[in-house]
């Protein structure tokens, strides 16, 4: 018989922030304890980590209120940062050519679970 591991997420999509950028501050966190996790983002100079921050407290409110997890032991299950839609936007350039300005956005997922 399977013991299922409770899970409580937080999902935030259509970030302006390029995925590939958030990556490098999910994997920073990704397996970490929620508080240590929380400290590390807190520290972190980098754009996506004040994103991070936001959407990993609501995380961990989502598991106290909503499956009445502890939040003492949680720990970053899973974090993923994918593509979203691109906003495309033009530029003028030299000799009345136009250059394509891509702005990017993500889709970033925080799972946490409890420690058994």
């Amino acid at each position: 018989m399977e013991e299922t591991v409770q899970t409580a997420q937080a999902t935030l999509k259509y970030a302006r922030i390029s995925a590939r950028k958030v990556k490098i501050v999910a994997d920073l966190i990704r397996g970490k304890d929620v508080n240590e996790a929380l400290a590390i983002v807190k520290f972190t100079p980098k754009a996506a980590s004040a994103i991070i921050e936001k959407l990993l407290k609501s995380a961990i409110a989502n598991a106290e209120n909503n499956h009445n997890m502890d939040s003492k032991n949680l720990y970053i299950s899973e974090i993923y940062a994918n593509q979203g839609p691109t906003l495309k936007r033009i530029r003028p350039a030299a000799k009345g050519s136009a250059v394509r300005i891509r702005k990017r956005t993500s889709h970033i997922t925080i799972v946490l679970s409890e420690k058994k």
